[in-house]
């Protein structure tokens, strides 16, 4: 039977060279010998809206053409079904592809793992009707994004470095309070002021940030990582060193591996997957198995 792949596009991906790129990547995987069906959104709304039509149409592979929002927008469409993930990853963070191994920064690589057609399942995240694939933060890192979305300059990373400075002058550890069901089914609360909470279902955002470094997708757990308190210096002298997890070793790193996690805490703004969800309480599970995504073979 023919393959039949929907190819889920971010028109804007890719640094101008988006169509290109679709180009090249549609040619690779039609040489394979499946069918390729082109769905480019006008926004993520439409998107996922077009990603969802395919699923229920039956094409066997979604794959997406951009960063991780627009594997955000997938995953929507596709937790829990049996229809499979494949990435080409043309964003500037990319997250999720390095966690599974995908290549990034050569998309016809990147194709090739799609031809080579190994699912692999994963968990994912779900909170408030929203399914997260690699990290929800809820806290300082949070902080950083909601202030760097409202930033109309500058570009890139530096908008990010700047919000992170002006966040920081006026942060205060948050009091988290915390239901945690662990691995056994045993639930636990806890009150704990921490300048972070990260939930993880994948080790990095933020572009290789491995804020849960060695984080397992596929082992029924999320990971929550807290950021205990710390003055403000002591917080910018180690939180650039999250990049090579370095901040494992720090007393004031903490990881709790749970089923489900129930999170509160005055005035703090959660995102999943780098895109708003909304203001604390958050109400995160895990759910095993939930998409499978294909991956490069075993080495």
């Amino acid at each position: 039977m023919t393959r039949q792949i929907a190819l889920l596009a971010n028109p804007t991906a890719g640094r101008g060279h988006a169509d290109q790129i679709l180009d090249a990547v549609t040619a690779r995987l039609a040489a394979s010998g499946a069918v390729v069906e082109h769905l480019i959104g006008d926004d993520a709304e439409h998107a996922l809206e077009l990603a969802r039509k395919a699923a229920a149409e039956g094409v066997d592979t979604v794959v997406t053409l951009g960063g991780d929002g627009m594997v955000h927008v997938a995953v929507q469409a596709l937790a829990e079904t049996e229809v499979d993930l494949g990435v080409i990853p043309l964003g500037t963070g990319n997250d999720f592809a390095r966690a599974l191994g995908i290549p990034t920064g050569d998309p016809l690589a990147a194709a090739d793992v799609v031809v080579g057609n190994e699912p692999r399942r994963i968990d994912l995240g779900h909170s408030d009707d929203t399914w997260f694939a690699t990290v929800l933060a809820a806290g300082f890192d949070a902080a950083v994004n909601e202030r760097a979305n409202a930033m109309r300059w500058p570009h890139g990373d530096l908008r990010y470095t700047l919000a992170a400075l002006s966040v920081i002058r006026s942060w205060r550890p948050v009091p988290y309070r915390l239901e945690i069901e662990d691995a056994t089914g045993a639930t636990t609360v806890r009150e704990q002021e921490a300048m972070l909470l990260a939930i993880a279902n994948t080790e990095s955002y933020g572009g290789g940030l491995r804020i849960a470094a060695e984080c397992d997708p596929a082992d029924g757990l999320l990971d929550a990582i807290l950021i205990k308190p710390v003055s403000r210096l002591e917080f910018l002298r180690v939180f650039p060193g999250v990049r090579q997890a370095k901040h494992l070793t720090h007393p004031a790193f903490e990881r709790i591996r749970a089923r489900r996690i129930q999170a509160s805490a005055p005035g703090v703004i959660a995102y999943s997957d780098g895109e708003r969800l909304g203001p604390l309480p958050v109400d995160v599970e895990c759910v095993p198995s939930a998409l499978g995504v294909l991956v490069p073979p075993p080495s």
